[in-house]
């Protein structure tokens, strides 16, 4: 009887806690970027169902000019109370027209698209755009692993783009979720191939979670 009675109270606390959880109001987010973050979005909208409405601008994101160039538009008249953004891959990726690999990749021949320096320097207008433009709270993401045998990009690229990105976003206060690491633990198990930047389905649901409980603490943050 006592174990029934306790069972039934466990069940009661839960029903009293997701009725209160579905009584307050979502947050709405935004997800800025490339590929990679709309491999993981529909693993973060499913984690966060019961607290956000999550987003994603139209399309890939690209390279830092897409975003200075669509920033406005995406973000719209939306009132967000969060943003989250990346670029990185597409900006440090060099491609030649005369190349034959997806993309027009090639790292040997290839004319790069953003320097490090133009990247930071994008990265710092983007930053000041979205500003003008929302109150939302900004969180930016690291730049993912890029695989030795990538055809147009330099694995240790990444490190250098994510250095400047960083330096940006600290002057520019600017949270940061620094997924580098774990992302190369992530594409060693359920990376597409050694060749490619993207991942297998589950190595997308093992990068959502990693924004799920950086975004669901953010969101804890706004609500107290």
């Amino acid at each position: 009887m006592k174990s029934l009675f306790k069972k039934l109270i466990i069940v009661l606390l839960v029903f009293v806690a997701a009725s209160w959880q579905l009584g307050k109001p979502k947050i709405k987010l935004l997800i800025i970027g490339d590929s990679i973050s709309i491999g993981y979005t529909p693993f973060v909208q499913k984690n966060l169902r019961n607290i956000a409405d999550v987003y994603h601008n139209p399309g890939n994101a690209q390279h830092t000019g897409t975003g200075i160039d669509s920033i406005e538009t995406w973000i719209g008249e939306n009132q967000y109370e969060i943003i989250q953004f990346n670029w990185g891959l597409w900006d440090l990726c060099y491609r030649s027209p005369d190349s034959m690999e997806q993309g027009n990749r090639d790292k040997i021949n290839g004319k790069l698209t953003y320097s490090v320096d133009d990247y930071g320097n994008n990265l710092d207008l983007i930053v000041k755009m979205i500003r003008k433009k929302s109150n939302a709270e900004l969180i930016f993401v690291t730049t993912t692993y890029v695989p030795e045998g990538e055809a147009g990009r330099f694995k240790e690229d990444v490190i250098k783009y994510n250095e400047i990105a960083k330096k940006v976003m600290v002057s520019n206060k600017v949270k940061i979720n620094d997924i580098y690491e774990k992302s190369m633990m992530v594409h060693h198990d359920f990376g597409k191939e050694m060749n490619d930047v993207h991942y297998l389905p589950k190595g997308y649901e093992k990068l959502a979670a990693q924004i799920s409980d950086f975004l669901e603490n953010e969101i804890k943050k706004l609500a107290e």
